[in-house]
């Protein structure tokens, strides 16, 4: 078993504590926040810097025990290329219900909203 050194581990553990802090957080926020829109924030946060301090983890873990392995960097980027992404996908989709439900006011010379509010 290879002796990782007091810096590494420290290192190591506290990436741990973090990824898992921020996890917790945003599951948290998942079940308490009330709307959509604030429920979809502690969900991407969690995302981007719990599991990426995970991943972090294991890469320097990785680095430190054998050759390395770029599995972990390739789905840190493509977690942090598909995050946002997603997130955007999700608001523009609760944006739409609410139009739909008259409760947010129709762009400015949409012609597809404009029906709807002259009736």
């Amino acid at each position: 078993m290879n002796d990782l050194g007091i810096i590494t581990e420290a290192i190591i553990a506290a990436l741990l504590v973090i990824g898992a802090f921020f996890t917790l957080v945003g599951s948290i926020g998942l079940i308490k926040l009330d709307n959509c829109m604030s429920r979809l924030h502690g969900p991407t946060k969690a995302s981007t810097l719990g599991v990426g301090s995970l991943l972090i983890a294991s890469v320097v873990y990785s680095f430190q025990t054998s050759d390395g392995s770029v599995h972990e960097i390739l789905v840190m980027v493509f977690l942090f290329a598909t995050a946002p992404i997603s997130a955007n996908f999700i608001a523009k989709v609760n944006m739409h219900r609410l139009r739909g439900k008259k409760a947010l006011p129709p762009p400015p010379g949409d012609p597809v909203w404009s029906t709807y509010s002259e009736k």
